[in-house]
């Protein structure tokens, strides 16, 4: 095992990284001429980002090396550069070295004129590519709003950019990188006198568990270590289980448990403990699932104190359900049924009994189906969102405030959970003529089948009727998402779910009553901006 460790250490990247190309800087077929050409490349990179090569141009085994260099180096700041001036609309302009103070990963290049980004040019590669080659490739040369746009090219967390600062972060701390972290418990095994006695000196030297058998028992005596530390925490108290079934990706039915109960601190504590494979998912297979789970790890039914699951009828009815088998062996484990999970199936019930919200919300998934049909059709759509965003910002017209003008995208709503059409609303106002766009792309370049239906979608979205129900539903489902949320929270208390609940219910009643007209006007002004 030490010799396997100190292998891979020492390697650097797996085997399957290893690049071998001629058109590739640095390729090379041994690792003594590795290591020399990785010294020539190294010591001949090139300082001017506008001059560099590609960092997918290096070698696959290179890459992170070429990365640590020029992070060490810093940025390409020539702050004493005679900085050239350009005549921009009447007015002449160039780049301000102050700029450099102001924001530490900004790059200049002579030959180019341009400003560049340090770390995207170096890890920009690692994500998809959602931005113009504006800070990488070709670089950036509008001088008039430079600090504005160097702002919106950092812009929040989820950033490209932050990322590819984030993964610079990382390479260059070695407490975690992983040949440090590798080495450490590779010296650590062997300072622990009965891992060495067993291992480094008896073991075998092709002993490198990489068998697949091999694997799933070490998985296996993993899992078991940590039953055994939750159960070790849970001593006697009393604790409740939480209990749902699905179907897993090859098409079996899967029960999984969770325990919760509360620690010496007074903390609510949950934690999941397992998948049991179920033949069926009537009551009685799930009781003698959990059976089977309470006696493998010492649980005692006398302890259980509440049970939760979802409101089918074979987990919660009311003559032969999973919660009345329990509650025959152990009165005093209450039945609670999820009330975020109720608050889903009332809007649930409630929408699909108005066939003209049922239709608008069909029509809602349509749109997201048929612009999220393809990456191309994705990467139209961000395209045109990042074209709104300069020219509303080059127009004084974008509004800044946290959580705003994040990178964003058309999501499929889940079956069973209904709060997230709640999202598709949000993201269908936001991106409105963004999507507009993209589906009249579609009409323009298509003339097929698929033309025809991006058409008919487009007319249909482009109504007062769709717009009416799009905020109408944004409003009720904006309410009723708090509220979820509130509910779903590890610590709520049922005295506050049910204020909770009471106030809901209160707003949507001060809306029925009084809140259409502004509904309305708001509608109004939306269709106003953006369908004439």
């Amino acid at each position: 095992m030490e010799r396997f460790f100190k292998r891979k250490s020492s390697s650097g990247s797996g085997s399957s990284n290893n690049v071998d190309s001629s058109n590739t800087v640095g390729s090379s077929r041994t690792p003594s001429s590795r290591q020399s050409q990785l010294d020539g490349v190294l010591g001949n990179l090139e300082a001017d980002p506008g001059l560099r090569t590609r960092i997918m141009d290096y070698n696959a085994n290179m890459r992170d090396e070429v990365r640590r260099s020029y992070l060490q180096k810093g940025p390409c700041q020539p702050r004493g550069h005679n900085f050239p001036i350009t005549n921009m609309s009447g007015i002449n302009r160039h780049f301000i070295p102050q700029w450099f103070d102001e924001f530490d990963w900004l790059e200049y290049s002579i030959s180019k004129d341009a400003a560049f980004c340090l770390y995207c040019y170096l890890f920009k590669t690692n994500f998809a590519q959602v931005d113009s080659e504006a800070f990488t490739g070709d670089g950036f040369k509008t001088w008039k709003k430079g600090r504005e746009r160097f702002k919106m090219h950092v812009r929040l967390v989820g950033s490209v950019h932050n990322k590819a600062r984030e993964d610079a972060t990382n390479l260059m701390n070695q407490a975690t990188h992983i040949e440090m972290a590798v080495s450490k418990h590779s010296d650590q095994a062997h300072n622990n006198d009965k891992v060495r006695e067993v291992v480094m000196e008896n073991a075998p030297g092709n002993l490198r568990l990489v068998a697949p058998s091999i694997q799933k028992e070490i998985v296996n005596s993993c899992a078991f270590e940590t039953l055994d530390a939750i159960m070790d925490d849970l001593k006697d108290r009393f604790f409740s289980i939480l209990v749902d079934e699905a179907r897993d990706v090859s098409v079996k039915e899967q029960m999984a448990m969770v325990l919760r109960y509360v620690d010496d601190n007074g903390h609510v504590i949950e934690r999941f403990v397992g998948i049991q494979h179920v033949t069926n998912t009537t009551s009685s297979s799930l009781k003698d699932a959990i059976d089977t789970l309470f006696s493998r790890n010492g649980l005692s039914i006398s302890k259980l104190r509440g049970q939760g699951y979802d409101g089918a009828n074979n987990m919660r009815g009311e003559l032969n359900s999973l919660k009345t088998k329990i509650l025959r062996e152990q009165p005093c484990a209450y039945y609670v049924h999820c009330l975020a999970h109720q608050l889903q199936l009332a809007l649930v019930v409630v929408a699909k009994k108005n066939i003209d919200i049922a239709s608008f919300f069909a029509m809602a998934n349509s749109v997201v189906n048929h612009v999220g049909a393809s990456c191309k059709r994705r990467d139209l759509l961000r395209g045109q969102l990042q074209e709104e965003f300069v020219i509303a910002f080059e127009n004084d017209c974008l509004i800044t405030k946290r959580g705003l003008n994040q990178e964003t995208s058309l999501k499929r709503a889940g079956d069973t959970r209904w709060n997230s059409h709640y999202g598709i609303l949000i993201s269908i106002i936001s991106m409105f003529s963004s999507v507009v766009h993209v589906l009249q792309m579609v009409i323009d370049d298509n003339p097929n089948e698929s033309a025809g239906d991006a058409n008919k979608l487009m007319r249909d979205i482009r109504t007062f009727e769709f717009v009416f129900h799009l905020f109408l539903m944004k409003v009720i489902l904006g309410l009723t998402n708090y509220l979820s949320q509130a509910l779903q929270m590890k610590d709520q208390e049922i005295v506050n779910a049910m204020v909770l609940v009471k106030s809901c219910k209160e707003k949507l009643h001060w809306m029925r009553n009084n809140g259409f007209d502004a509904l309305v006007d708001e509608v109004s002004s939306f269709c106003e901006k953006t369908l004439y």
